[in-house]
């Protein structure tokens, strides 16, 4: 990979991170706080459930800002965009469209067929 590609994806993954990190804060301005004592079941259900989601969604958007971290790490370490099964280089179709990716559509074709 060149090193005009190799910043263009750094800076691909930077502005994802930056998403990520508005995502989560809003995530946790979202949070439902505790219902009224006052409240029914279906109330506390409700607000429970809500909580659930929120949960959820926090802890998908904080694996993202890991995945964002590793991409950024393999770039400073001049591993990035290489499959980490097959050792080969990532397809640049696939990297723009994840930029996370660690594996080459093959490897993980591959993979997906033996699970």
């Amino acid at each position: 990979m060149t090193p005009k590609k190799r910043e263009h994806f750094r800076q691909k993954l930077l502005a994802q991170r930056i998403e990520l990190h508005a995502e989560l804060a809003a995530l946790t301005r979202a949070t439902p706080t505790e219902p009224d004592r006052d409240g029914d079941q279906t109330d506390h259900a409700s607000a429970e459930t809500d909580r659930d989601i929120v949960d959820i969604n926090r802890t998908r958007v904080e694996q993202m800002v890991q995945e964002v971290d590793h991409a950024l790490e393999r770039i400073a370490s001049d591993s990035y965009g290489i499959c980490t099964d097959t050792g080969e280089p990532i397809e640049l179709d696939r990297l723009e469209a994840i930029p996370t990716a660690t594996l080459s559509l093959a490897a993980q074709q591959h993979r997906e067929r033996t699970i």
